[in-house]
């Protein structure tokens, strides 16, 4: 499990133009890791949304931002354009960012237990270091509530 004070693994992803990157591509400057379910679910859409509008406000504080998923670039692609997303969204098809993370869980509905991603946002400071994590986020307010932490972090 990821903690609070700890290093954030130099795991990989896809970007959504198919290159490879790593988490240490953003050491330098703030980063807003958020992991979701699926592509173009209620859920999902409406966290995504809410990242893209404060894009310019993270931006202004020096933060970048990431969605990440397990879903593929090509998929990342066509959702980012059907809901106009402008914060870049990653792609963990092997689930080896997931599982860094700790946030490929086992997940329980209607009775039946499953895998999935656990909705989950972490904030990583300049230097590597986890400085806050949200698990089982609720959508509503969330991204305004990671603005503020990505702020007093920048303004310290």
């Amino acid at each position: 499990m990821i903690d609070i004070g700890s290093m954030a693994p130099d795991a990989t992803f896809e970007h959504a133009d198919g290159r490879r990157g790593a988490i240490a591509d953003y050491r330098g400057a703030p980063l807003v890791l958020y992991f979701y379910p699926k592509d173009d679910t209620p859920g999902c859409t409406t966290e995504a949304q809410a990242f893209s509008a404060l894009a310019s406000d993270f931006e202004a504080v020096g933060a970048k931002v990431l969605g990440a998923s397990r879903d593929t670039s090509a998929s990342h692609a066509k959702f980012s354009a059907k809901r106009g997303l402008t914060v870049p969204l990653v792609a963990d098809t092997d689930g080896s960012l997931c599982a860094a993370f700790g946030v490929w869980v086992e997940k329980s509905m209607y009775g039946k237990s499953y895998w999935g991603i656990e909705r989950a946002t972490f904030l990583v400071d300049a230097d590597g270091q986890i400085v806050s994590a949200w698990r089982k986020v609720k959508v509503a307010g969330h991204a305004e509530a990671v603005l503020s932490a990505a702020r007093d972090l920048t303004a310290r």
